[in-house]
């Protein structure tokens, strides 16, 4: 008999307490199951089970070995689970989250260009801006920005992104550069939210600080705030990626860089680990060399 059949059998047959419940779980004979656990007994040396006419209990050394077997009975079915979601065709849906203007700048091309790789997947655009619920909302993938929580979750850092204060050059000309954090109360200040009570932003230069500010324009959306700043009105707080293409165009300029927080880290979030079917691997693999290699996130 094959030594990892006969590991199953062992694992099962310690499971339920007794051979023969193992042989009726496993659709064998009660002999056959006797032979197995007799055949792994003389493989190891020494005795697995301690049988009396009504129970059977593991001996010191059969605890040891089932803890080795349950863990290489895991670890072939991950492998196996693995080399079946890499190589079967992707098919079926795939639904993907992340924030609104995050997923739409950079997630959304790379989910158009997956869809045509394989055009047996239909997908799913979830971009919120709320934290969403991998299980519960039946999502397959997720883009996280900030320290995730400890969980269960697979999740892999494709860059990080962060916090800053930016304006026009115009407005700088116009108005000055705060060369601290302090300097914010002379300036217009946009904020995105919907919230009428004052702000306080963090700051992480030495032992970190707060400032309180006082938005004069205040904007439901990030879109609305960043046109604000883009037509020179004021000054706002952003994720760096919100307005990485203006930075590199030059329409818009970073102050109070050494005042900067740490950075935020980018993780692809999901929830099948090594048993991700082939749509999700294959979605993950694309998206992970796609954002690693993009330098406006890195």
């Amino acid at each position: 008999m094959d030594r990892l059949q006969a590991m199953k059998i062992f694992v099962t047959a310690a499971d339920v307490g007794g051979f023969a419940g193992a042989a009726r779980q496993l659709h064998m004979s009660p002999p056959a199951v006797t032979r197995a656990i007799a055949m792994l007994e003389d493989h190891v040396g020494a005795r697995l089970f301690v049988r009396t006419t009504r129970m059977i209990k593991l001996t010191e050394a059969g605890q040891r070995y089932l803890a080795d077997c349950r863990r290489i009975l895991a670890e072939i079915a991950d492998a196996e689970a693995a080399a079946a979601g890499r190589y079967a065709t992707p098919s079926g849906s795939l639904v993907v989250t992340a924030s609104m203007l995050f997923g739409e700048m950079y997630v959304l091309p790379i989910l158009l260009d997956y869809l045509d790789f394989y055009p047996a997947v239909i997908g799913h655009a979830l971009f919120v801006d709320r934290v969403t619920n991998i299980v519960e909302e039946g999502i397959d993938v997720a883009v996280r920005i900030g320290n995730l929580p400890d969980s269960s979750l697979s999740a892999i850092r494709v860059g990080s992104v962060r916090r800053v204060i930016c304006g026009t050059p115009a407005y700088f000309d116009s108005h000055g550069r705060p060369t601290q954090p302090g300097d914010l109360a002379s300036h217009r200040i946009v904020a995105a939210t919907a919230s009428a009570s004052a702000l306080e932003w963090r700051f992480g230069g030495p032992g970190g600080r707060s400032v309180k500010v006082e938005p004069r324009l205040r904007c439901q959306t990030n879109e609305g705030a960043i046109a604000a700043v883009q037509a020179g009105w004021g000054l706002s707080r952003l994720l760096s990626y919100q307005i990485a293409p203006a930075l590199a165009a030059g329409t818009l300029q970073t102050v109070l860089a050494a005042d900067e927080e740490p950075p935020l880290p980018i993780h692809i979030v999901h929830h099948q680990g090594r048993r991700a079917s082939a749509t999700v691997r294959s979605f993950v693999d694309l998206a992970v060399d796609r954002l690693r290699a993009n330098p406006l996130i890195n």
